[in-house]
């Protein structure tokens, strides 16, 4: 397959300016275990706008890297492999044209990888949009036309009839949710589930959840569009913060919902600083709390009294491993019929767009929107 020289990249040039349109060199030779791929799609996450406005809190450190390739959900076809490569990570045959969502770069050798087995919390991961473009290996984003697969990131085949944009979006949110789902543990049908946030991650568990059985599954968030989408997807009830923008009346009718007694689980996928203690407020005695989405460097006021209080269990999930893309997309292959997932791909942009697909994001005009090469 003949590689161009270089690709076209999304610049990230500095906080909140907007992104230029340039060419970024290919590297024209591979690490051993690293793999070349030409980029299908990548889709932006609500995360990628927070980096690009300067807030790198997500423990991944400060970087002042410009410039830089941001994005880090993407779907690649193979166009080179390095040395040593002859298969995915879970043993399935790799050759050029296949396509691939692929992973951060986990070491597999520090404390935290090999006797915790937590690669997420990796001492020497090897995090993609941090990197300059113009050291190798360049590409090391998804906002470009090629990316580069380091040695130490796993690589899961996406199964055919899947489209490269929902793939895509399944490398962020979904790994991550099904990752916090394994971190929850028993969940079943005399379970109440209260879902904060209706973006991707609320929109992902509120799959996962309905397909668990849940008693109930209420989701709490907006605009419109994605409620609507979270009833298809699996949701019992939902809650407009539009329509109810007093955490007391959410409450309310939640606990109407739960007979008096508050949600078994409750996950706290917005984002919201507020989001956390209204979680704590509302969550039964014994009941456990799912903390996700809380990646600002904010502080809330918060009583901790309340955790001994209520005798429940608040649990912290950050990002997922190899294993967790694999069955994000097994998922997906498996409820394709039942669940509409192209619902959340909400627009379609050229790269040379990328401004305006970040503007609407930051606005809350889109759900997933998709990049196109």
């Amino acid at each position: 397959m003949s590689i161009p020289k270089t690709a076209k990249a999304a610049l990230m040039v500095g906080y909140k300016k907007p992104f230029e349109i340039g060419e970024v060199k290919i590297p024209d030779t591979l690490e051993y275990n690293s793999v070349l791929v030409k980029t299908n799609s990548a889709t932006i996450c609500a995360s990628d706008v927070h980096l690009w406005e300067g807030d790198e809190a997500g423990g991944f450190g400060d970087s002042n890297s410009f410039p830089r390739i941001l994005g880090h959900e993407m779907t690649g076809s193979v166009v080179a492999l390095g040395p040593g490569v002859s298969k995915d990570s879970v043993g399935q045959p790799l050759k050029e044209g296949d396509r691939i969502v692929w992973t951060h770069g986990f070491c597999g050798q520090c404390y935290n990888c090999v006797v915790e087995r937590t690669a997420t919390n990796c001492l020497s991961r090897r995090n993609y949009m941090f990197g300059r473009a113009t050291e190798y290996p360049y590409l090391v984003g998804g906002f470009a036309s090629y990316g580069y697969v380091y040695p130490t990131s796993g690589r899961i085949k996406v199964p055919d009839g899947i489209p490269d944009e929902i793939a895509s979006a399944s490398a962020c949110a979904f790994r991550t949710v099904i990752s916090a789902f394994d971190r929850l543990g028993d969940l079943d049908d005399r379970h109440s589930v209260v879902i904060q946030g209706a973006g991707p991650l609320g929109l992902f568990a509120t799959a996962i959840a309905g397909r668990k059985a849940a008693h109930n599954v209420i989701v709490v968030g907006g605009p419109k569009r994605r409620l609507e989408i979270a009833k298809r997807w699996g949701a019992t009830h939902t809650i407009d913060i539009n329509e109810h923008p007093d955490p007391k009346d959410r409450k309310e009718i939640i606990m109407g919902l739960t007979d008096n007694l508050g949600p078994d689980v409750v996950f706290e996928l917005s984002g919201v600083l507020a989001a956390f203690t209204e979680g704590m407020d509302m969550i039964r005695k014994g009941g456990r709390y799912v903390v996700v989405g809380q990646i600002h460097g904010k502080t809330a006021p918060f009583n901790p009294s309340l955790i001994v209080a209520k005798h429940c269990t608040v649990i912290g999930n950050m990002s997922g491993v190899t294993e967790h893309y694999y069955r994000a997309l097994q998922f997906m292959k498996n409820h394709w019929d039942t669940i509409p997932w192209m619902d959340m791909i909400s627009n379609h942009y050229p790269l040379e767009q990328i401004n305006v697909a970040m503007d609407k994001m930051k606005k809350w005009e889109e759900v997933k929107p998709a990049l196109t090469f």
